[in-house]
């Protein structure tokens, strides 16, 4: 079974969670395009949501499916978030997230979710975080002091590039990837949100309730307990 496969998988399933006049965080990446486009046809067919989407990349997308949009100032409290995870400790269910950019907006709307189902296929699953890079969104003014912070912590930072140019998220801020020790996310969290010039990392700690992981041999579920 391809990845692709497998990220459907979860993806069903957890689209299967949704109910009428539900308040629904889109998450962004591969695989929320996929929860996406299965929500999408569910609203053709008759079901009624609302969504709040997590990029102007997933609300065009969910625009031309017509699914209806709001945002956070109508819709200060959602009923769920269904979303990617770049990576998901297994036991815990922190995750890493943000290697497409979004993650400011991704945090945001899943802590004002009641639930958030991170869906994935069984690669993003880990023992241990940090196998990728953590990415840390930056304010553009000053990054480079913001980053010489980074680096007397003994991280190792690189500035997010596309198209031979500085990455620019939707917020207009860069992000810099960061490699570093992750064996307590939590204190790396609290101290990377603490440098003057970090809007947020991509450490997602005690925010997801569900993961769906897609396997050969059918949707692995873990909950947190």
């Amino acid at each position: 079974m391809d990845q692709d496969s497998l990220k459907r998988q979860s993806a069903e399933l957890a689209v299967d969670a949704v109910e009428n006049g539900m308040v629904v965080g889109l998450g962004t990446g591969s695989t929320a395009t996929i929860a996406v486009a299965l929500l999408g046809d569910r609203v053709k067919a008759g079901l009624r949501i609302v969504g709040v989407p997590t990029s102007e990349r997933t609300a065009r997308q969910a625009t031309e499916l017509g699914i209806p949009l709001g945002d956070l100032a109508d819709y200060p409290s959602l009923d769920l978030t269904i979303d990617g995870a770049d990576e998901v400790h297994t036991g815990t269910l922190d995750l890493i997230k943000g290697l497409g950019g979004a993650l400011v907006r991704e945090k945001i709307v899943a802590a004002a979710s009641r639930r958030m189902i991170v869906i994935v296929d069984e690669s993003k699953l880990v023992p241990r975080l940090g196998g990728v890079p953590l990415p840390v969104e930056v304010v553009r003014f000053g990054w480079q002091a913001t980053q010489r912070h980074l680096e007397r912590l003994g991280i190792r930072c690189e500035l997010r590039q596309r198209d031979q140019a500085p990455f620019v998220t939707d917020n207009g801020n860069h992000i810099i990837d960061c490699t570093l020790d992750l064996a307590d996310p939590a204190a790396v969290d609290a101290a990377l949100n603490a440098i003057p010039g970090v809007v947020t990392s991509g450490l997602f700690i005690g925010i997801a309730s569900r993961v769906i992981a897609g396997t050969e041999n059918g949707p692995r579920i873990l909950d947190r307990t």
